[in-house]
């Protein structure tokens, strides 16, 4: 049950951590309106392909990680103070960006495919994202980092991230007026975040 579960857990974090509005699946919108649902799928498996293999590193550094309790001790530490600098950052300091249209030349299919990965690889987020959520997950009893149980972790990611990318896809002409407003409190959001997770580590620490 435990190693079904995995799938499930990566699943939904993965939805979780992309749900809002970011590079890449506006991006895969936006391709989907200009030029098709087909190419903007295309697009997504290029993405789709760097999100496996950096949620397979994501998990191998979890699970080393896991095996050091002194690691995971100096990790909540260095959390605390990264996500708090962090908040710091972005609700009171980091400027509201700027909503425009992209005009992105690449037109051909290979190219679409190597935009997503492309893009995908510039977005550093979900290593430290997924080595934190696997972390979490292995300490409270959730996942094992066994070969399938992280196979099928990873899956879940992928299966995660491919779902919200297509939401975007055929829904993004109806909620393109709440993107804008989403991508111009973005700071916001991301501050609330990052706050959350600063509050879970000192707690973590505290207990400690």
């Amino acid at each position: 049950m435990a190693v079904a579960m995995a799938l499930v857990w990566g699943f939904c974090l993965s939805a979780i951590g992309i749900a809002l509005p970011g590079l890449i699946n506006m991006t895969a919108a936006k391709i989907s309106v200009r030029d098709g649902r087909s190419r903007a799928l295309i697009f997504v498996a290029g993405a789709l392909v760097i999100i496996f293999f950096q949620t397979y590193i994501a998990v191998a550094f979890a699970k080393l990680i896991n095996s050091r309790p002194d690691l995971i001790y100096m990790l909540q530490e260095i959390g605390l103070v990264l996500f708090s600098l962090l908040t710091i950052y972005f609700l009171f300091i980091a400027k509201k960006p700027k909503v425009k249209e992209e005009d992105t030349k690449v037109r051909t299919k290979v190219g679409r495919f190597f935009l997503g990965m492309l893009l995908s690889t510039l977005n550093f987020f979900p290593i430290p994202y997924f080595v934190f959520v696997s972390v979490t997950l292995a300490n409270n009893g959730h996942i094992e980092f066994a070969p399938l149980s992280n196979f099928l972790f990873v899956m879940g990611v992928v299966l995660g991230s491919f779902s919200i990318f297509y939401l975007y896809i055929i829904f993004f002409k109806k909620i393109e007026n709440k993107t804008a407003w989403i991508m111009q409190n973005m700071n916001y959001f991301l501050g609330s975040v990052t706050g959350l997770v600063a509050v879970v580590n000192l707690i973590k620490i505290l207990r400690n």
